[in-house]
């Protein structure tokens, strides 16, 4: 199972401290490729940032990313705890993190990631995307593998089933239901013949158009 790896050089992110606030001052940072971001916890005063937008956005890829900033000289370790985004354009907007400490253990949402492939002619229902589990900080796992090849109908996987990465204890109810197999109805196999009619209409659509141009081309 991979975990990800949080504790390293290239995590390592310059942040600039803020001295001004407001939306006007937010949008002159996005402007300049910079995220607006704040920095909180362990009793400490937020500290208001200006982080590298690519740098930043490239380790947000990840989820629960953990970034060593550099404030002023200080090396701090943060959490990232929520990413506001602009719901049209996808722009990040802010950031919030939160103090962490080597060592310490935290609790964060890890993905459910599906492999394999159930017994003919059943359906897989993924009832919980994500599992809550405490970690160390700077080891927080990436997501844990659910290997359902071959899996029978009726099969139920719950949380406490899970074979969680190494260092990792199970926070959600342990009788929380994961993902059940069940057969496939009609109406799921309708689902199936209507996904491939559309695909062969997009399919057509495409070469119509095609040939259209190559006409106006020929004219």
């Amino acid at each position: 199972m991979a975990n990800a790896a949080n504790d390293n050089p290239g995590n390592n992110i310059a942040a600039e401290v803020r001295q001004s606030f407001g939306k006007g001052a937010a949008r002159k940072l996005r402007a300049l490729g910079k995220i607006p971001a704040v920095v909180y916890g362990h009793g400490t005063d937020p500290q208001h940032l200006a982080l590298p937008g690519h740098e930043v956005g490239l380790l947000l890829r990840k989820a629960n990313a953990v970034l060593d900033l550099d404030i002023a000289g200080t090396s701090q370790l943060a959490l990232v705890k929520d990413v506001q985004k602009d719901p049209v354009r996808q722009i990040i907007e802010h950031i919030d993190l939160v103090v962490i400490r080597r060592g310490e253990k935290v609790t964060v949402d890890i993905a459910v990631h599906v492999e394999g492939e159930s017994a003919p002619d059943t359906v897989v229902n993924l009832e919980a995307n994500t599992v809550s589990v405490e970690a160390e900080a700077t080891n927080i796992p990436e997501r844990v593998v659910l290997d359902i090849e071959g899996a029978e109908d009726g099969t139920q996987i719950l949380a406490k089933d899970l074979k969680l990465p190494a260092g990792s204890t199970l926070i959600s109810d342990p009788e929380t239901l994961v993902l059940a197999v069940s057969v496939a109805t009609e109406a799921d196999l309708g689902e199936t013949d209507e996904e491939d009619e559309g695909e062969g209409a997009e399919i057509g659509e495409t070469d119509e158009a095609a040939a259209e141009r190559e006409a106006e081309d020929a004219s």
